[in-house]
């Protein structure tokens, strides 16, 4: 039975409205028909044949990363208005920032290798273009995320510009418009650095891979596979929401477009199953959430974080692989606790067909989202190996006549490809900019100094301070604006106070998803409030509340003394007997927080029981918590401490055994 029958139960005026938190994410485009609609079509499949053509034979890095930002911004321009009023058609002034466009990237392209030499000297023409390319930039940022992140661009500027009139410690000797815009423009430092190299490569073919995926209709299939899989259980809604929401997820990595597509099929079987519509609302928030940290792709920030610590892709997947089981722990264990707390009731999914049916039917799918990581394992690298995986993905296809890519759908996928990376593509480069004033400047020392002093040396505050900052920046940015600015600004504090490089970057990347569920840029909750018909907010406190237990986790990555990192050390050789045992305790310790957050435990939970929960949680997680000054206990009194804190998670359940047994 197709899966499309659930979703006749989700009005179509919520589900438009929960689609507009997903343009909202990505951009509201432009409405274009005829003729003109058919060739900026055309224009995205070239772009996304380019790439692949790029993936599979060498393109020099001085012409991918130019092509790849010009064609970007070419899209974005006619795709995306200059305002939401002007959606009906492209003007002349987007065809004149098009123009500019094609302009300034050929002229960085056509002056070859003497371009960049002459950086620390351009000349007035250099100077112009420059200028300009920096502000077409800015101004396709906007058009695709909003004022913010453009804004934050011209205030780095700004302090490029001005430094030395600032107070100590902020300031530094100045820097002329010729070096800055040499700089930005003409170098790889700048615009075209580390994240734009990234999205020309990783991005975008990721981005390709999911749009061929869900094209296939391997995101239906991912559903239907997990409702039929949990099927049968008073619990098996909640449990289906977390296991689409890791396959889903993992072919998306979009927090809001997993939401919203899990939430249309979903939401009538949670309704039923007894949840209320904010709690169901948090819970596909939470599920979707996952996307971005849900291997093998994650979200675009992950890429980042390979590229930045100089590592293969294939760690940052095995460093995220204990984390993201932790997560998904979390939600299972917070959806077992609802099943008690909403008398959730068995609903029944109306197919006929078994899960082993569907599977000999379409399991297929399977094999092109695994391929990925096997390739990376065989030693391809991850360019070739989600190459390679693409084009799998298109044969098996074939395999089925329900989910062939006949030529329309083929084409389709291929231009959503591109299209589906412009918003990020564009925030790379407006990003580039940070980064490039960043290490002109060296703000990045300056910053982390700055904020080990006000720590007072303690990486426990030190790595609050830094979880306020990340948050704090992601409310205003998207995931991967986060991450970038705070890597280049807040990792180098902890690794100065001994946090291994890769657990401060992970540390930084976890608390940058955060801003997916935190007000008031919350689009995951407000979209999944849009198709429950739920409160925006009270929704947004629920997902919180799902997700709170398994965000507490990254402190474990910096604070634990006896191995910090060591949830994230597999790809660092680590002892696997200390893997397993900070894995077993921190689980303990979710299950802790879980308890004080849902006030269940085999039944309803008194305030004493959730104390006590809590406080075994605050004893497995920040086992150094009990000394703010410093991280650097003994490793026996950090043991004392975890131990102390597993004999109270096993006072909380004896005693509320006994609770229970005596009522």
């Amino acid at each position: 039975m197709s899966e499309t029958k659930p979703q006749a139960g989700v009005d179509e005026g919520k589900l438009r409205k929960a689609e507009e938190f997903v343009a909202q994410e990505e951009g509201a485009a432009n409405r274009l028909r005829g003729w003109i609609g058919h060739g900026v079509m055309a224009l995205a499949i070239g772009s996304t044949l380019f790439h692949l053509y790029a993936a599979y034979d060498i393109v020099a890095t001085q012409v991918l990363r130019p092509v790849h930002v010009g064609l970007v911004m070419v899209l974005v321009f006619l795709l995306f208005p200059v305002a939401a009023r002007f959606r009906d058609g492209i003007r002349w002034w987007d065809l004149l920032a098009v123009a500019g466009s094609i302009l300034t990237v050929g002229y960085m392209i056509v002056g070859g290798e003497d371009f960049g030499d002459r950086a620390s000297l351009p000349t007035r023409d250099d100077m112009l273009v420059g200028a300009l390319f920096i502000l077409l930039v800015l101004e396709a940022t906007r058009r695709t995320t909003g004022w913010i992140m453009p804004a934050l661009g011209l205030v780095f500027i700004a302090y490029a510009f001005w430094g030395p009139y600032l107070p100590p410690p902020w300031t530094h000797r100045g820097y002329d418009a010729e070096r800055i815009v040499g700089h930005l423009y003409m170098t790889l430092e700048g615009i075209f650095g580390t994240a734009v190299d990234v999205s020309s490569s990783l991005i975008v073919l990721f981005t390709i891979f999911g749009a061929i995926l869900q094209a296939s209709g391997a995101g239906k299939f991912f559903i239907d596979f997990s409702f039929r899989a949990m099927g049968g259980q008073a619990n098996s809604a909640g449990r289906a929401i977390v296991l689409s929401s890791f396959l889903l997820g993992g072919p998306s990595g979009s927090g809001v477009a997993t939401t919203v597509t899990i939430g249309s099929v979903a939401y009538p079987l949670l309704e039923k199953a007894g949840y209320g519509r904010n709690a169901a609302g948090g819970l596909l928030a939470a599920g979707g959430l996952g996307a971005i940290i849900s291997p093998p792709v994650l979200g675009a920030a992950a890429f980042l974080i390979a590229e930045f610590l100089k590592i293969s892709y294939l760690d940052v997947i095995r460093m995220a692989l204990v984390p993201t089981i932790l997560y998904y722990f979390t939600l299972l264990v917070m959806v077992e606790m609802d099943a008690g707390r909403f008398a959730i009731s068995k609903v029944d999914l109306g197919r006929t067909e078994t899960l082993w049916q569907l599977t000999r039917r379409q399991g297929f799918h399977f094999t092109s989202l695994v391929s990925v990581v096997v390739l990376m394992v065989l030693g391809y690298s991850p360019v070739l190996s989600v190459f390679y995986a693409t084009v799998l993905a298109v044969l098996v296809s074939y395999l089925s006549r329900e989910t062939a890519l006949t030529p329309r759908k083929l084409a389709d996928a291929l231009a959503n490809g591109t299209i589906g990376v412009l918003g990020t593509a564009a925030t790379c480069a407006a990003a580039g900019i940070i980064v490039g004033v960043v290490t002109l400047t060296g703000l990045g020392l300056k910053f982390s100094s700055i904020a080990i002093a006000y720590a007072g040396g303690s990486v426990v505050l030190t790595a609050v301070y830094t979880a306020l900052i990340v948050w704090i920046v992601g409310l205003a940015v998207p995931v991967t604006a986060s991450y970038i600015i705070c890597a280049v600004i807040a990792a180098p504090a902890l690794v100065k106070l001994g946090v291994p490089d890769f657990a401060a970057h992970m540390f930084i990347f976890y608390y940058a998803v955060l801003s997916e569920v935190s007000p008031p840029t919350a689009l995951s909750p407000f979209a999944a409030a849009a198709i429950t018909g739920g409160n925006p907010y009270a929704t947004t406190l629920e997902s919180w509340k799902y997700t709170m237990p398994a965000f507490l986790v990254p402190f474990v990555f910096v604070l634990d003394p006896l191995g910090a990192g060591l949830l994230l050390s597999v790809p660092k050789g680590g002892d696997w007997m200390d893997i397993l045992w900070v894995t077993f305790t921190t689980a303990v310790g979710i299950v802790g927080f879980a308890v004080a957050a849902q006030g269940w435990l085999f039944g309803r939970a008194p305030a004493w029981i959730r104390a006590i929960g809590f406080l075994a949680g605050v004893a497995l997680l920040f086992p150094s918590i009990v000394d703010a000054a410093s991280a650097a206990l003994r490793p026996e009194h950090v043991a004392w401490v975890k131990a102390g804190g597993l004999a109270l998670a096993a006072a909380m359940l004896a005693a509320q055994r006994l609770r229970r047994a005596v009522a």
